[in-house]
């Protein structure tokens, strides 16, 4: 079967083509798909997509009139399809359930300790051949308080590290992970959490029920010189209060993975074109915020487990079974 392979890195390319040698003929493309680009699939009967791709009911309805039956997304997060209109079009979608849950976790680890230690700072002063200290006195984390929003997989993960700084746990979820208990995490209502915690991590995933769970509200719940960590999902924090209390001053610092509204920017070179995004703009100027471009899950190891799990969807689909990873059900190769 051929498949066209939307939003593939340049790092990706080597292992998504040898991962379907002699399986099934791959044909990658860099685009993301998008209402513009979907008519590309046309003539595919399975696309594999990553995580920012668009799957709207209307770019759904483009790959349906195409042709295409299946989809495979190179991702946990399925925020970005419409499930309902793809049943109703009889497209299959499958996920990846399960990567190596360390790769964010210690992508987190990285952004908390860069900005906890003023790395990005310092780093660009040295290569002006600037050594000062000035403004860049970070904190011990030994026995500060680090609060974790989600401890599943790599809230856990999370947890582990920050156990092993000897840190005091404290976990929010809507069920106790008898691992994160064992490591002595005391689980509280995410009010507590907010009040007391030195660093906050976000690993839950974007759903209805979660979007914005950082607002106006729970960022004045934190501490003036608490860290804020997302790893997770941009919707998670509303960026907007976010950048308001940025300006009274108020962090010690904040790492982003994530942000809202990176479709259209994360992954793509902007470098040379006016940012219309007045928010981001903003968001970056501050010297103790830093911002990566969702790259929290890109290891080897990750993306290894990512296209090998997406390989197994698309053969699944061609097998008619069902798994753990189909969102919506394969109805059967048409060929």
């Amino acid at each position: 079967m051929e498949i066209l392979a939307f939003g593939v890195q340049a790092d990706e390319r080597p292992l998504i083509e040898r991962a379907f040698a002699g399986l099934h003929d791959i044909h990658c493309v860099h685009v993301f798909l998008t209402e513009d680009t979907a008519p590309m699939a046309a003539g595919y009967e399975a696309i594999s997509t990553s995580v920012n791709a668009n799957l709207s009911g209307r770019v759904l309805q483009t790959l349906a009139v195409g042709g295409t039956s299946m989809i495979a997304q190179r991702s946990t997060g399925f925020n970005n399809i419409d499930l309902d209109v793809a049943e109703r079009l009889g497209i299959s979608i499958a996920r990846v359930s399960y990567y190596s849950p360390y790769s964010v976790a210690e992508f987190a680890w990285t952004l908390a300790m860069a900005v906890n230690r003023r790395i990005v700072r310092a780093s660009a002063r040295t290569r002006d051949f600037d050594f000062r200290l000035d403004g860049l006195m970070g904190r011990d984390l030994r026995g500060r308080t680090v609060g974790v929003l989600g401890t599943g997989k790599i809230g856990e993960a999370f947890t582990r590290i920050a156990h092993g700084f000897g840190m005091r746990l404290l976990g929010w979820d809507v069920a106790e992970n008898p691992a994160c208990a064992a490591l002595g995490m005391t689980y509280v209502d995410k009010d507590e959490l907010l009040a007391a915690a030195d660093l906050v991590s976000l690993h839950v995933p974007l759903l209805p029920a979660t979007h914005h769970l950082i607002g106006a509200a729970e960022l004045r719940a934190m501490k003036d010189d608490a860290i804020l960590v997302n790893s997770s999902r941009g919707g998670l924090i509303d960026t907007d209060a976010l950048v308001t209390e940025l300006r009274r001053g108020r962090f010690s610092g904040v790492g982003l993975d994530v942000y809202e509204a990176e479709a259209g920017l994360f992954f793509l070179d902007k470098s040379l074109e006016a940012i219309q995004d007045d928010t981001l703009a903003r968001l970056v100027t501050f010297p103790h915020v830093l911002v990566t471009s969702h790259q929290a899950y890109y290891t080897e190891d990750a993306v290894g487990q990512i296209v090998a799990a997406t390989v197994q969807n698309v053969d699944d689909y061609v097998a008619g079974r069902r798994t753990e990873n189909f969102l919506v059900s394969p109805a059967g190769p048409a060929s």
